[in-house]
């Protein structure tokens, strides 16, 4: 099914696109125009499951989306850790794929592990 590329999609795929790290709702609706709460969601969701961004989870239960897919337009695999500054918040993808070796007969279907630290800026 073919999806509508409205306004306010192309605006909030531009603040992903252009900020290269991870992003929570706050953070997004402070460089869009006025949108409430659940438009912006369910867009948001909405990249996540056309693989355009993907979603992480801080320790505090705070979604952050981060841009991203693969250079043929395939969908990213998101197995890896990301870091999460603990002063300034910001949450950034680390590149470095991991490995899970899961027992006979499983199989996982998403990753989230966060490290959290003090970024370059912040250090």
């Amino acid at each position: 099914m073919k999806r509508r590329n409205t306004p306010t999609q192309k605006e909030i795929l531009k603040v992903l696109k252009t900020t290269g790290s991870g992003m929570s709702y706050e953070m997004i609706k402070s460089h869009i125009t006025d949108h409430d709460r659940s438009t912006v969601y369910r867009i948001l969701n909405r990249f996540c499951e056309d693989g355009l961004a993907h979603r992480i989870v801080g320790d505090n239960g705070k979604q952050f989306f981060i841009y991203g897919k693969n250079p043929d337009g395939t969908h990213l695999k998101h197995y890896h850790f990301h870091f999460q500054c603990e002063l300034c918040g910001t949450m950034e993808c680390l590149n470095q794929a991991i490995e899970v070796n899961l027992p006979e007969g499983y199989s996982m279907t998403s990753f989230n592990g966060v490290i959290k630290g003090r970024c370059t800026n912040c250090a």
